[in-house]
């Protein structure tokens, strides 16, 4: 929508942003076969300029998610399969020596994408694990002294399996800590299974898949997401939040500071696919369990008991008087 028509360039940027998420969701929808809360949130990553942990059984779709997102949007896409044997280098890039200019040339690993899958994370060594680290947090990498920036927007859609451990190495507190939600697809319902069996078997979407919006629509979306407005109240309730997971007796480690402004970020994405231009604390809400759970640590006697990190986030969220 233009300036005649009634609407400041601001605005008309949130409106184009909220139509650019309607599309990219509607088209993951042909592909993934999920509700369109799980299909946006991902998506809303990418507007906050976070990374998504995928923590679900084999078969649900979680790598189609991640293309068809890429598709959607017509992002370059890389995969990296993590196994014990995979070195840093490997995620990162390598510099290799050029007989011709006797000098070396740095070679770009899979990393340099603008959407990075990583299946199975936890397959791979730690060293190899925290290759990404650096990637994720400041989006760029370091090889040999030398720093290399990554393409915005970056976004990394790992995924790990919560039912096989054998073999594999849990992420650390630090690298789950840079995971802006941990979300599941989960099995779809039962009429929505038989279409995807006759779909897989005869046409899969995912190869017809089109773009829907294009690399600049995105960055600009990115740019009116951070442009949100956030009232004070709102603040110091989600530092109310966090504040009150690490006074929890039930856990060993509460929520970081890191969550806070991932919790904030992804509201006033929330808040703007949601046509709004300020957050309100149903998009804190709303959000909370996926950002918060994954960074908790329980403690022992609560584990024993089988407290679970998510009944501690509606505890606080119970426990935490909204503004209004």
């Amino acid at each position: 929508m233009s300036e005649r028509a009634g609407l400041s360039p601001a605005v008309g940027a949130e409106q184009a942003a909220a139509a650019l998420a309607d599309r990219v969701v509607a088209n993951l929808g042909s592909a993934v076969h999920a509700s369109r809360e799980t299909l946006r949130l991902p998506l809303l990553c990418l507007f906050a300029e976070g990374h998504v942990l995928v923590e679900d059984v084999p078969g649900v779709g979680k790598t189609v998610l991640a293309k068809a997102l890429a598709r959607s949007l017509d992002l370059t896409f890389h995969r990296v399969q993590f196994t014990p044997d995979l070195l840093p280098a490997d995620v990162t890039g390598v510099n290799v020596f050029d007989r011709q200019s006797a000098t070396f040339r740095f070679r770009p690993g899979p990393v340099f994408a603008n959407v990075l899958l990583v299946d199975e994370i936890n397959r791979a060594s730690p060293k190899t694990q925290s290759a990404l680290l650096e990637a994720m947090q400041e989006t760029q990498v370091t090889v040999d002294g030398a720093t290399h920036v990554l393409e915005r927007p970056f976004l990394v859609v790992a995924t790990q399996n919560p039912i096989e451990y054998e073999g594999t190495y849990p992420l650390p507190e630090a690298q789950l800590d840079r995971f802006a939600v941990r979300m599941t697809i989960g099995y779809p319902p039962h009429a929505e299974e038989a279409r995807m069996l006759e779909e897989q078997t005869t046409e899969p979407p995912l190869d017809h898949l089109k773009p829907v919006a294009s690399h600049d629509e995105l960055v600009r979306a990115v740019e009116a997401a951070r442009g949100i407005h956030v009232e004070e109240s709102l603040t110091r309730y989600v530092v109310a939040l966090l504040r009150h997971t690490r006074g929890s007796s039930r856990l060993a480690l509460g929520a970081s500071p890191r969550s806070g402004i991932a919790l904030l970020s992804l509201a006033k994405a929330r808040a703007l696919v949601e046509r709004r231009d300020f957050v309100v604390p149903e998009d804190v809400q709303a959000l909370a369990e996926s950002v918060l759970a994954h960074r908790l640590i329980l403690a022992p006697e609560a584990r024993a008991t089988g407290v679970t990190a998510e009944e501690v986030v509606s505890e606080a969220l119970a426990a935490t008087p909204a503004p209004v």
